[in-house]
């Protein structure tokens, strides 16, 4: 037998060492790619500290909601009101903060009580929603089709009404900290949220092999171990020094040191660093991995979805854990219209039209089945930071807004393709 035909069996046992999941793998790939192509395309613009930094921040917004959809489609439904649902809490926010506040309450803007009531307003409005969505589905045994479709539809306009159709701002300056450039961290603190993150990754790892060693499971070899830490810390670290190398503007830094009655020093420069927003996002991918995978709610939905009758049948309280799962999407929803009105910087009444495109086409290309029972939260997030990265790309480029649906919608289909054949060749349900 040849080298040549040595070789794919050679990177077969290196993946099985690595315990990599070839669809993650292929992702990745995918994503590198994507990203390199872009790069070339417009000269070396793509992949510049600036590019990354705006690429970041707007893809946070479906980020969050995708994570929720995951647990929606693994059981076995679907929601096509995330984008009006998403429009209406942000219509709620603004409102509150420009007009229930100040008026009824005498709680003006910019005065440190205004935000974290406005966003807890709008999280109960979400949650609230999302519940009613989950009753009509679970106890009313409508299809969760046409109850998000109809939700679509009434939310959409319910955001309308609220507002007018009027183009509410501008919000409050601690609200808008989570909407990108007016809110990050700094340089400093990006690397001490690295570093801590880099030794969570670390430790979680770690505890990882010591639980199957304890258990009698095959662990990866020591250097198989170093690798994927050197992978994971390379990651984290590089994504925070390409955040930091992105400069605030000159003319905003001597702003800055003017209204302290300083003189900034010649040849001074200071990096954005990680947006709030991000780490927000950070914060909802552990945490929903986290009930994913290690609490009870999270067991119930992939055996839901897995097989609902069976389910059913062992004690889970379906019914309710539908209303739970839609609950959670509500919640979702009202985060990211902090982070997307934020970003704008107020309300307007076309903020989250197609998100529900988006935000399904996140979480089908990361690895959710739409059969049901399958799907992680990482890959949604992948899934969002490609979907984005194309559209950002194609703008670059010049593609017109109608042809960047059009490629949108095809590569939606070709995931599902691709996942069936995947799923078809390993065996996977």
């Amino acid at each position: 037998m040849t080298d040549a035909a040595h070789m794919p069996a050679q990177r077969r046992r290196l993946i099985d060492t690595l315990e990599i999941d070839t669809r993650l793998l292929g992702m990745i790939g995918a994503f590198i790619l994507l990203c390199v192509g872009f790069h070339l395309i417009t000269d070396g613009r793509f992949l510049t500290p600036r590019n990354v930094f705006n690429l970041t921040i707007q893809t946070v917004s479906v980020a969050i909601m995708a994570t929720g959809m995951v647990f929606v489609i693994v059981t076995r439904h679907i929601d096509l009101s995330v984008g009006a649902l998403l429009a209406t809490c942000s219509a709620i926010m603004a409102m509150t903060q420009t007009v229930f506040l100040p008026q009824v309450m005498g709680i003006a803007l910019n005065s440190g009580l205004n935000a974290p009531l406005a966003i807890l307003v709008g999280l109960v409005a979400g949650t609230a929603i999302g519940a009613f969505h989950g009753w009509l589905v679970g106890y009313l045994t409508i299809p969760a089709f046409i109850v998000t479709l109809g939700g679509l539809l009434v939310w959409r306009n319910v955001a309308w009404y609220l507002t007018s159709g009027q183009t509410i701002g501008p919000l409050d300056s601690t609200f808008m900290l989570f909407g990108g450039a007016n809110g990050t961290i700094g340089e400093t603190a990006s690397w001490v949220v690295g570093i801590l993150a880099v030794l969570a990754a670390l430790y979680a790892q770690w505890m990882s092999r010591r639980g199957k060693m304890q258990h009698g499971f095959t662990v990866k070899p020591v250097w198989a171990e170093m690798v994927m830490a050197a992978i994971i810390a390379g990651a984290i670290l590089g994504f925070v020094a390409t955040l930091n190398a992105y400069e605030v503007p000159a003319a905003r830094l001597r702003r800055v040191f003017e209204m302290r009655g300083e003189i900034m020093p010649e040849g001074y420069t200071e990096g954005y660093g990680l947006p709030i927003s991000v780490l927000v996002l950070l914060a909802i991918a552990i945490i929903m991995t986290l009930v994913a995978r290690r609490t009870r709610l999270g067991r119930y939905i992939f055996a839901t979805g897995g097989n609902p009758e069976a389910a059913e049948l062992s004690g889970i309280n379906t019914r309710l854990l539908t209303v739970k799962v839609f609950a959670i999407m509500g919640a979702l929803c009202a985060l990211s219209a902090v982070v997307a009105s934020a970003r704008a910087a107020n309300h307007a009444n076309d903020i989250g039209t197609l998100d529900e495109l988006r935000v399904i086409a996140a979480a089908v290309i990361g690895g959710t089945a739409l059969s049901g029972g399958i799907g992680t939260i990482y890959g949604a997030i992948l899934g969002a930071l490609i979907m984005q990265s194309l559209q950002s790309g194609m703008a670059m480029v010049g593609v017109d807004a109608p042809f960047q649906n059009i490629v949108v919608g095809s590569v939606l289909v070709f995931a599902v393709f691709v996942d069936i054949v995947y799923r078809k060749r390993t065996g996977a349900k």
